[in-house]
This record gives structure tokens, sequence and C-alpha cells, in this order.
């Protein structure tokens, strides 16, 4: 009989295959997660504009290498939360966007980090 949750990427899933999750450090709970930074493309955002003091439009989406579809989104999304500010200018008549991390997102940065260390501190003792 075939396997329901088999896919085209694992065959072999087995209905009772579980993946052990690490259990969190006292204090510090694994619901705690700021799920907007975990997000892969805009973890890549915050950390990338943490690094440096802004990025335009297009070095931001080679870095990542992502689409210009992609990065708007995932950006729009930084922003709304106030985690990220976004400029737009014109140079001639070419637009320019440069973003820039707030120190509301560089502070949620730091406690995403914080958790994240915490989270490896346990799951390597554990």
């Amino acid at each position: 009989m075939a396997n329901p949750r088999a896919t085209a990427r694992n065959p072999t899933v087995r209905p009772d295959s579980r993946r052990a999750r690490p259990a969190p450090e006292r204090g510090v709970p694994a619901e705690s997660l700021d799920r907007l930074i975990h997000e892969r493309i805009r973890l890549g955002i915050v950390s990338a504009l943490a690094a440096n003091d802004s990025l335009v439009f297009n070095d931001l989406k080679h870095l990542l290498a992502t689409t210009a579809g992609n990065l708007s989104v995932h950006a729009r999304k930084l922003e709304e939360a106030g985690y990220v500010a976004c400029d737009k200018t014109f140079e001639g008549r070419l637009p320019k966007t440069t973003f820039r991390l707030t120190p509301a997102g560089r502070r949620a940065l730091a406690r995403y980090l914080d958790h994240m260390e915490a989270l490896i501190r346990a799951a390597r003792r554990g």
C-alpha cells in the first residue's frame, strides 16, 4: 500500500516519523520566536541591513539571490512591522529604492538571535 504522506522529494516518509524538537531553555519558549523575521528572505534582509547602513533594492536583490517581486513582498512586510524603512527617490529619471534597518528592527533581530542561540544551546545539551 502506498504511503499517503510520501512525496516526490521524500517517497519513504512513514506516518509515524516525527522530528524531535529541542526543548528550549528556561524562559525562552519556542513560541516566542519572531515568525516575521524567521522566514529566509526576511531574515536575509534584516541581516544584510544590520551589517550595512543601507542597501539599494537591486544590491539587496542580488545579495539575496531573489526576484524583484519576492523582495518587494518581504520588504513590505518588514516595513509594515516597523523593522525596515524604505526611502524612494529618483536619480535622474530612474527610481531608486533604499532600505535601512530601524531601531525597532535592530532590537527585533537581536531578540531573534538571542532566541536562536538559546535554542542551539538547549539542543547541544540535550
